[in-house]
């Protein structure tokens, strides 16, 4: 099945690297597609201040608009950059070639060594000989300055960890693929239920997901920006796109929900981070501390925003929470976007929709309160327009 999109690029619905790293929280790339059709046209900017997987950047591109993201999470940059700037699939296999002859060269015992000095989670997590890849490529890879490597880091970001007992996909003893459990929990599980880590070749399955991922694109597709940002602080980070934001499509962090430096610490590790879960150390994220706050954290992040968008530019939000009703949420949502915008109208009524499946089993599970989602959109009017 394909679909057209208004550049005239067809692709198939699902572009397969939409796909290049499961991730918690997100919204589907109908759904951004939808949006990006209704309120803005070719050429103009769309714009994602949590830009998360970036599929608002890469649908966005695919839709024949200019985009561009930003988010706090490491992770979520690394995966959106993938996505915005992608390379060639010659200039990645040629890339993993090269990683392969550097790891031959490299003396094992000093890889060991470093294996060795590792917290036990990892050496229950990964096979002896994955560890040691793994280990590797993390030392070699610049993915923050090299696209080619930001792509390889990607794609092994998004294998790291997940269903062993599903799919040979991933590299990690039994895990869930979205988000990674806490070192002693893990541990537990895997000696309760007898799991050991199988041996995964990473730099050959890097070269298969580089082709999977690759696949389908048309060179009209063009690139786009991802910064790692706060959002409180688009305005300047993006000065060159100032007055220019046509759309912003964007799913703000939902309160008592998640922490990415807890869920995502294993990939933020290979990334560079610790070896253990952190608690703010690379974000300072203070939203968690209270529904004011929280409230607080999102106006200011719209008065972050607000140099960069254009006269009666638009405000695509997708937003949950837990222990808030849907009118409360619906209030608190438009008096932050009022504190910055006064003559803001809504475009159409909030829509809700019920979140299912895996996601919901993935929010705190001894929480109760809410388990959905509202769809907002506005129209932010100056007081000249």
């Amino acid at each position: 099945m394909e679909q057209t999109y208004s550049s005239g690029i067809i692709c198939r619905m699902r572009l397969s690297l939409h796909a290049i790293c499961p991730y918690f929280a997100m919204f589907p790339e109908s759904f951004v597609r939808e949006q990006v059709e209704t309120h803005s046209a070719p050429g103009d900017w769309v714009f994602d201040p949590f830009c998360g997987r970036g599929t608002t950047i890469l649908e966005s591109l695919l839709c024949g608009r200019k985009a561009a993201g930003s988010d706090i999470n490491p992770v979520a940059v690394c995966v959106s950059r993938a996505k915005a700037q992608r390379p060639t699939l010659a200039a990645v296999t040629e890339r993993i070639g090269v990683l392969e002859d550097g790891f031959g060269r490299r003396r094992s015992r000093a890889l060991e060594a470093e294996r060795q000095a590792l917290p036990p989670f990892f050496r229950r997590a990964f096979h002896h000989a994955t560890l040691r890849e793994l280990l590797f490529l993390r030392e070699e890879l610049n993915w923050r300055n090299k696209v080619t490597d930001g792509f390889i880091a990607a794609l092994a970001v998004g294998s790291l960890h997940g269903e062993m007992n599903r799919s040979s996909a991933y590299f990690s003893n039994q895990m869930p693929r979205t988000i990674c459990l806490k070192p002693d929990y893990s541990l537990r599980y895997w000696r309760t239920h007898g799991l050991f880590p199988k041996r995964r070749r990473i730099f050959e399955m890097l070269r298969q997901k580089a082709e999977l991922r690759l696949r389908g694109l048309s060179g009209d597709c063009g690139t786009g920006i991802v910064r790692e940002s706060d959002a409180r602080q688009t305005g300047s980070v993006f000065a060159r796109l100032q007055g220019r934001i046509n759309l912003v499509v964007t799913s703000p962090p939902y309160l008592n929900v998640t922490r990415y430096e807890e869920d995502q610490w294993l990939r933020l590790w290979f990334l560079g981070g610790e070896p253990r879960p952190t608690y703010g150390h690379v974000s300072h994220d203070d939203r968690h501390e209270g529904v004011e706050r929280y409230w607080r954290f999102l106006a200011e992040s719209w008065r972050g925003l607000a140099p960069l968008l254009a006269d009666g530019a638009r405000l695509v939000v997708r937003l949950g929470a837990i222990g808030m009703t849907e009118q409360d949420m619906t209030a608190r949502l438009a008096a932050t976007v009022k504190e910055t915008w006064p003559r803001a109208r809504t475009l159409t009524e909030p829509k809700r929709s019920r979140i299912v499946g895996r996601q919901a089993t993935n929010f705190m599970p001894t929480s109760k309160g809410c388990l959905f989602e509202m769809d907002y959109a506005y129209a932010l009017l100056t007081a000249t327009s």
